[in-house]
């Protein structure tokens, strides 16, 4: 066990993205050591190619590679030893269900309004793609802002029209997290926190800015008026309110340090 906890992973990254805050926040939560490798959009296959990914999050762990945010999230359970999903059969399938459409449905719609609403702002992009990044690679981003706003544009179907349709899809997913909360419960899925918590907080990060948020985020007061009226807009939601109550209360305590103080 001596050895296993002293194996430090390789966590490669694009800081921005919400899919690798749900991963790097399950590899907090569980404690697991890690030693982050942050890039620049597009920059970022030239690491991930090399360790059998394409996308991030990629995560090089014991010999293994980890391929997408998920299986880091069943790593980081199988680390923990069960800190993220339940053992109860019928309760694991629950939040098994939730965490894959958070991620079919969720994760996609935040990222397409977020880059609806900013992908035009240059001087906005630079400064979040180069947040955290290597120097040698933030040199490169004058050449590279070009060509990736227009691959992000391409790649996730970005226009005005389909960022409009996103955002009225969030707020459709919102109404069903808030179904399932009607009844009182705190958490989605039983009577503690879940990967399908997990899932759904660090997946609307791009529409909440949630303090806590390890993702690299513009400032709300920095944004168009419009995203902000938005933002606060989904906050006063009752499940914009339980994804800000995860962020404060379970972000940054460790699975081991709850119970232990249970």
């Amino acid at each position: 066990m001596k050895n296993r906890n002293a194996e430090v992973a390789r966590f490669i990254t694009i800081p921005l993205s919400h899919y690798c805050e749900k991963a790097r926040w399950a590899l907090d939560r569980a404690a697991l050591p890690y030693r982050e490798e942050p890039h620049i959009p597009l920059l970022h296959r030239l690491s991930t190619k090399r360790s059998g990914g394409g996308t991030v999050p990629v995560l090089i762990h014991a010999g293994r590679c980890f391929v997408e945010s998920t299986a880091i999230l069943v790593l980081a359970d199988n680390f923990s030893g069960g800190a993220l999903y339940p053992q109860d059969a019928g309760q694991r399938h629950q939040v098994e269900s939730l965490v894959a459409r958070f991620d079919r449905e969720l994760g996609p719609h935040t990222r397409r309004w977020a880059y609806a609403q900013l992908l035009s702002d240059t001087a906005l992009l630079r400064r979040i793609w180069a947040t955290r990044a290597p120097r040698a690679e933030t040199l490169l981003l004058p050449v590279i802002v070009p060509l990736a706003r227009r691959l992000v544009r391409a790649g996730y179907r970005v226009t005005p029209e389909s960022g409009q349709r996103s955002i009225e899809r969030v707020h459709g997913i919102f109404r069903e997290v808030e179904e399932r909360l009607r009844d009182g419960r705190r958490y989605l899925v039983g009577d503690r926190f879940s990967a399908a918590d997990l899932g759904f907080a660090a997946l609307a990060a791009p529409v909440l800015f949630p303090a806590g948020c390890r993702a690299v985020l513009p400032a709300l007061d920095e944004v168009p008026a419009a995203v902000r009226e938005e933002v606060l807009r989904l906050r006063d939601t009752d499940a914009g309110r339980f994804a800000l109550r995860l962020y404060l209360q379970e972000r940054d305590t460790p699975a081991a340090a709850r119970s232990a103080t249970a």
